[in-house]
């Protein structure tokens, strides 16, 4: 199995998770224009996709759903409260898939568990992946940290996890108040500490790629992140990776990752 990243952060997000002949695009919060270019800037064509996984319907996360799976001709996957959200964007000719956040499905050869997180949307989700060999965990968009959550991520084999926020850098930084308090409230999202908090809980020995994902341009760097995480880890902040909003995060195969 094998992912990567074709951005990350308040303007936009999207990966790429792909398992034998299977292709997942998880979120999609490009035009469909912006998307194809970044999936070629990954040497990946649009008619490889499978289906679309959305985790929930804020916009830099849904921007271009309807307009990319009309355009590939591939399926749509979401939870019943995602979808009463964003129904009015589709057409009657949608092929929409709805989940239930607390059971497995498969899209061809990726199994894809799906998990509740608390955050400010209808009903927000984010997964696990696996090809029957290795594990992969995606967690982005989350306040606070459940026991469900630490039980998903556990024994993972490669781990992407949300680091929006320097905590400092947020309360001393420019946004107003009100948006300081979404930010890191409970239904808000991940500062480095916590993400590192639940790395710490999370570790096991299958573990053997983590990268820091969600980053705010504004209250946040890749440094902090990095040395946060490291910290959880043991290892040097060189090793783990940063999604970028731009660049993204090139591809990764999990079973050649670092150990």
């Amino acid at each position: 199995m094998r992912f990567a990243i074709l951005g990350s952060g308040s303007r936009g997000n999207a990966a790429l998770i792909e398992g034998g002949r299977s292709s997942l695009l998880l979120d999609c919060g490009f035009s469909a224009r912006e998307t194809v270019a970044r999936l070629e800037r990954h040497d990946r064509h649009h008619s490889r996709l499978s289906a679309i996984l959305i985790t929930h319907e804020h916009n830099d996360h849904c921007r271009g759903v309807a307009s990319c799976a009309r355009r590939f001709g591939v399926p749509v996957w979401m939870t019943a409260g995602t979808w009463s959200a964003l129904k009015g964007q589709f057409d009657g000719e949608a092929d929409i898939h709805i989940i239930n956040p607390h059971e497995k499905f498969a899209v061809g050869d990726i199994e894809v568990q799906p998990f509740p997180v608390p955050h400010d949307a209808r009903e927000p989700c984010q997964f696990v992946f696996s090809d029957g060999d290795s594990r992969f965990g995606f967690l982005t968009d989350i306040g606070s940290i459940t026991a469900h959550v630490e039980e998903m991520l556990s024994d993972c084999d490669a781990l992407v996890l949300e680091c929006n926020h320097d905590a400092r850098m947020l309360r001393d930084g420019p946004y107003p108040p009100s948006l300081k308090a979404r930010i890191a409230g409970e239904h808000g999202h991940l500062d480095n500490a916590a993400a590192s908090e639940l790395l710490a809980r999370v570790v096991s020995s299958r573990l053997r790629y983590v990268a820091a994902a969600h980053l705010s341009e504004t209250n946040n760097t890749p440094a902090l992140a990095q040395a946060a995480l490291a910290r959880a880890m043991g290892c040097e902040p060189e090793w783990i990776d940063i999604a970028e909003q731009e660049e993204g995060l090139a591809f990764h195969h999990i079973a050649e990752a670092w150990v």
